[in-house]
């Protein structure tokens, strides 16, 4: 049986899906939450829509469809501020981090979902070590070939969003000297990393996801944990490397950006994506997971060794004319002024040491998702 046909989206539509950490405030411990939460924010209306995710201690919220940077931003200012409210009412805190700092996942419980118990029995422990929390971006493809295509395309840009995104430098209390561990966490599973290499929808579909789940092993696209995937129901495909900012500004500038870059890229002036590009593809990722905006990486199609850095705020200003024609420009800004000076992780490292403790820096994390304006 072949994968479900691929909707038509219409193209560069874009919109974001953020899983968040609930925090105790007496101890600043990750919180089992998520139930009365949730059941608070049932009782009225929703600014987009919030879900469960496999553990207690994490929600995942998720915008609507939008085309515009700014229509975006709102939503999610929006939303931030109606979890936060509901956050008071509870005493907890919500934030954003790639990782918890210091919480043990022995400890965490799964969420009662059938889904999610089904993935405890499968895959052990694991499944309580998935409470981690990204960024997740979908971009509207007009055909299952474009949403290909961009797929692969954007294998050169992934250390970007790895980069620019990454806050996740602690894990069980300890510095990790990672700016994203929590993407170390991701790649325990045997259906991580990247898509297979083609260009075509129905060689996609009917070829290797029908020989996927003949084997059993695959049942849908869910069970695929890629860097970007495809999600034919959406008609969109779906960036997964980057860790949850700690700003939902952050978030939408992020999306922002790979919006751009997907209106640059079926411009088709670039060379098309082979798979060789893969060669480097995992040492690039290495680079921005372990050293962020000061990684070096290879280019794919030269192998150039180049700073990553400033091969970022290179390619924001080939951006700019795509980011103003789909009003993305403030999101570029954002990124520029984040790649000439810090990302997530380097802020939380400094709250550390500013703070005195992990508790601390999570109570930066806290206030900084609320909106308070800190050094």
């Amino acid at each position: 049986m072949s994968l479900e046909p691929f909707a038509q989206s219409a193209a560069l539509t874009f919109g974001v899906e953020l899983e968040l950490q609930l925090i105790n405030l007496s101890d600043f411990d990750l919180a089992d939450a998520s139930p009365d939460l949730l059941h608070l924010l049932a009782r009225k209306p929703f600014p987009g829509n919030v879900t469960p995710e496999i553990t207690e201690s994490m929600i995942e919220i998720n915008s609507s469809v939008h085309t515009h940077h700014e229509a975006l931003l709102a939503q999610l200012q929006n939303i931030r501020d109606t979890l936060v409210q509901a956050g008071d009412r509870l005493n907890i805190g919500i934030c954003g981090g790639g990782t918890h700092p210091f919480q043990h996942w022995s400890s965490q419980k799964i969420f009662s979902g059938p889904r999610f118990q089904e993935l405890s029995a499968l895959y052990g422990y694991l499944a309580k070590q998935f409470t981690i929390f990204g960024q997740h971006v979908h971009i509207g493809c007009t055909s299952g070939d474009d949403a290909m295509f961009l797929l692969h395309s954007l294998n050169r840009y992934v250390p970007h969003f790895i980069a620019l995104s990454a806050s996740s430098p602690f894990v069980q209390g300890r510095d990790t000297l990672f700016d994203s561990a929590r993407l170390n966490s991701v790649f325990a599973f045997p259906m991580s990393g990247r898509a297979p290499f083609t260009l075509h929808w129905e060689e996609f579909s009917e070829v290797y996801f029908a020989k996927m789940e003949k084997t059993g092993i695959i049942k849908s696209m869910k069970d695929f944990y890629w860097d970007i995937r495809p999600k034919p129901e959406f008609g969109t495909i779906e960036l997964r490397v980057c860790d949850t900012p700690l700003t939902v500004e952050r978030a939408a500038a992020l999306a922002a950006y790979l919006q751009a870059l997907c209106r640059h890229l079926l411009e088709r002036r670039e060379e098309p994506p082979a798979e060789d590009d893969y060669l480097v593809y995992n040492y690039n990722r290495f680079q921005a997971c372990r050293f962020g905006l000061d990684g070096a990486i290879t280019h794919p199609k030269t192998y150039e060794t180049m700073s990553l850095r400033e091969d970022i705020l290179t390619t924001l200003g080939k951006m700019a004319p795509h980011a103003e024609v789909l009003g993305g420009s403030a999101g570029l800004k954002h990124l520029t002024a984040a790649a000439m000076q810090w990302n997530d992780a380097h802020y939380l490292r400094t709250q550390y040491q500013t703070q005195g403790s992990a508790e601390g820096m999570v109570d930066a994390a806290i206030r900084r998702f609320r909106g308070e304006a800190m050094a």
